[in-house]
């Protein structure tokens, strides 16, 4: 049975709610599902916990949520690039839980891997410790770190098919495979679709099972998070 659905609207009418915890693939604004966290936003769910690797930059990304005072908490590694985030954690409107960036894929492969905790000794002796639990392996000491099961999960891959068999380009593969699995229910946003065999299985990076739902991705422009460029040589200079 298929699982493409027509619209981002469809595919998630019936699984936003208040208070949902919502794992949001994509690095930066690369491998975000755009159109997905647009019709999150539309919907007006609150009090929203995100987990994601960052909250994109000021309108754009996750940003979009930030804006329109939807999050209540965020668990991320990395949100030095949204000026508004940074006003709303400094007043104490956003609750923050920050987590090393590798910790953060851990407890979201985790999560997936039906792996209730882990231990690791990123973060032991910092405030990134308090609270949890540690124990020594080997004369070395480790802090606890709990796995991340969300609500739904929304990644955003390059090909699938109608099972749900996801392939990613780039610097999209970084969080959208962890996150993937660590839905209870994952919808995955993805540019192209075919049809069950038409995908190399050894080019498959997340297997149909962990899908339930695809939608095509809308044409439109893929943001860029810093733009670098440098001056174009005139031609009398190439020339010297």
């Amino acid at each position: 049975m298929s699982k493409l659905w027509t619209s981002a609207a469809e595919a998630l009418q019936d699984v936003l709610h208040d208070g949902m915890t919502l794992a949001v693939g994509g690095f930066g604004l690369s491998g975000v599902p755009v159109d997905l966290v647009d019709v999150v936003r539309d919907s007006g769910v609150k009090n929203l916990t995100i987990v994601s690797n960052n909250m994109g930059v000021d309108g754009r990304g996750l940003g979009v949520l930030i804006e329109a005072g939807q999050v209540a908490k965020v668990v991320a590694s990395y949100v030095g690039e949204n000026k508004l985030f940074a006003a709303q954690f400094l007043s104490g409107k956003l609750e923050v839980e920050f987590n090393p960036q590798g910790t953060l894929a851990e407890r979201l492969r985790a999560g997936g891997a039906g792996i209730p905790a882990f231990y690791t000794r990123t973060g032991v002796g910092t405030p990134v410790a308090e609270g949890k639990p540690h124990a020594e392996f080997d004369g070395e000491t480790y802090l606890q770190e709990r796995a991340i099961v969300a609500d739904v999960s929304l990644v955003r891959a390059h090909l699938s098919d109608t099972d749900g068999n996801l392939v990613y380009r780039w610097t999209a593969r970084n969080f959208n495979p962890v996150v993937a699995t660590a839905g209870r229910t994952t919808i995955a946003e993805v540019e192209r679709v075919v049809e069950v065999g038409e995908i190399d299985p050894d080019h498959i990076v997340t297997p149909g099972v962990y899908v339930q739902r695809v939608v095509r991705a809308g044409d439109r422009p893929k943001d860029i998070e810093q733009r670098t460029v440098r001056p174009r040589p005139t031609a009398a200079a190439a020339a010297k």
